[in-house]
């Protein structure tokens, strides 16, 4: 009987003290409570339905506690339980375990306590292959590079790691605090000698925001087209640093001279909202942002200001089917205020917030949907189950923009875009792909700054070719100045 009341009251308490977490941590971040002020006898029902349903979660957890065929682990029942509620609601509401919390986290901020690289498991050799070195991290500055492998960390094998756990136990050892050390022992690639070395860890913060290519520094460059003057960034990740680091690269093209610019968002999954705005918030001077709205939240709206603005230069945004949530924030916004040319493919169709609650002090996590986001022009972004290719939902590409791309070359872009991001400024890997989306942009912001397309300027040769040789001087002479008029041909664009 002891046992019994023990178990109720224990279950009984977690369950309260869960619900007390959740709604004082619910209004905390602003969200009204559900007013029922006006009928206490309604109050009291439904008070009373909740400790009945309460109570049935209760029982169900002292039976299976007490009676079930083989001992159950009460965490695990209970980490079960709040998943299955969660299962009920929509894809993006999650329970983050204690034993996720540290993942989820690095995936949010992209930081983490490490020595500083990319790395895969080499099966066939049984070590940990290094991918890429992260530029200025303790790996990178030891030289460590691309092709080298991991046989040894700490003094324990890498070949006595558990099977199908490698790449877990590897990452376990390798990262910690920062300003503790850790020993590898590395294969090096070049000459096949494994050579002994301490690294110190320090706080990595990996780039959310890349270039194209590679300075010879390993830093990213961020200029595309160094006679058009295109630039052109990559944005991984909605993190607290993403818009801080954009401005930079932002700021360091316009030293440059930028004429044009591509913001690259596709495989953006998204991130923070407060990102999304304040990156939206550098391309235009006014004008809303995106607004929010829930159930239990009031509405809520965030306006463009116009200190700190880079304008000046036509613009294209690249998005796919995998970019999602902030990414279609920014896409949206740029779009309806006509800042930037939307190219590519629809986008996810995600238009829900979470906010991220702490459970039990924070050592759990409830990832929760409190709110939908809506673009400027109030259309709709969200994708509601059973949705149709018809419906309105995502964000599509401008019209004459849509450039889709097969599964095939999906992944083939992907390849590329992965041995192209590996760290070797002595050997930079060239592409191979013919990214048409790219070039898609590339035409847009040619015609926006006045370069005639190539096709035309083929003509233009063969034509002159065919004539007289006075009438091929004369074609040519229009050509220069055309060339030479190029910048005066669209004043506002160009004005910054």
């Amino acid at each position: 009987m002891n046992h019994r009341l023990e178990s109720f009251t224990w279950a009984a308490t977690s369950a309260l003290l869960t619900a007390a977490i959740f709604l004082t941590t619910v209004s905390s971040q602003g969200m009204a409570h559900a007013q029922s002020e006006d009928n206490d006898s309604a109050q009291a029902e439904s008070d009373e339905d909740y400790y009945e349903l309460m109570r049935v979660f209760v029982d169900t957890f002292q039976q299976i506690d007490r009676n079930y065929v083989k001992e159950v682990d009460r965490r695990e029942l209970v980490d079960a339980a709040v998943r299955g509620m969660l299962s009920e609601l929509d894809p993006y509401s999650n329970y983050i375990s204690p034993d996720d919390v540290e993942r989820f986290t690095e995936a949010i901020t992209q930081e983490f306590g490490g020595v500083g690289i990319r790395v895969g498991f080499d099966d066939e050799m049984r070590a940990i292959e290094i991918t890429t070195p992260i530029p200025g991290s303790p790996a990178y500055r030891a030289g460590i590079k691309s092709g080298d492998r991991i046989v040894e960390i700490d003094g324990e094998a890498v070949r006595d790691f558990p099977k199908n756990r490698e790449m877990d136990r590897a990452v376990e050892l390798l990262r910690g605090l920062p300003g503790e050390s850790v020993e590898v022992a590395v294969r090096r690639a070049s000459s096949g000698e494994v050579e002994k070395m301490t690294l110190t860890r320090e706080l990595i913060q990996l780039d959310t925001v890349m270039g194209n290519t590679y300075n010879d520094d390993g830093s990213w460059n961020f200029m595309f087209d160094d006679e058009l003057k295109i630039g052109y960034a990559r944005l991984t990740h909605f993190t607290s640093r993403s818009a801080g680091e954009l401005r930079e690269a932002l700021k360091t093209l316009r030293k440059e001279d930028m004429k044009g610019f591509i913001l690259d968002l596709r495989f953006n999954p998204g991130g923070q909202l407060q990102s999304a705005i304040d990156i939206s918030d550098l391309f235009i001077e006014e004008g809303r942002i995106v607004s929010t709205e829930g159930r239990n939240s009031r509405p809520r709206s965030w306006s463009a200001k116009r200190f700190g603005t880079f304008t000046g230069f036509p613009m294209a945004i690249l998005i796919n089917r995998y970019s999602a949530s902030a990414s279609e924030i920014v896409s949206a916004c740029l779009q309806d205020h006509d800042r930037a040319v939307v190219i590519g493919e629809r986008s996810w169709g995600k238009g829900s917030v979470q906010n991220v609650i702490e459970l039990e002090e924070g050592n759990s996590q409830l990832k929760l949907t409190t709110a939908s986001y809506h673009r400027p022009s109030g259309k709709n972004i969200h994708r509601f189950p059973n949705a149709k290719e018809s419906d309105e939902w995502g964000v599509m590409p401008n019209d004459g923009y849509l450039v889709k791309f097969s599964m095939e070359e999906m992944t083939k872009y992907q390849e590329d875009r992965r041995d192209r991001d590996i760290v070797d400024p002595q050997d930079p890997v060239e592409s191979t792909f013919e990214d048409t989306q790219l070039e898609k942009a590339i035409e847009y912001l040619k015609a926006e700054l006045g370069v005639e397309p190539e096709e035309t300027q083929e003509n233009a040769e063969e034509k002159a070719a065919s004539g007289s040789e006075e009438e091929s001087e004369e074609a040519a002479d229009e050509a220069e100045v055309s060339l030479r008029n190029l910048f005066y041909q669209h004043p506002k664009q160009l004005a910054g």
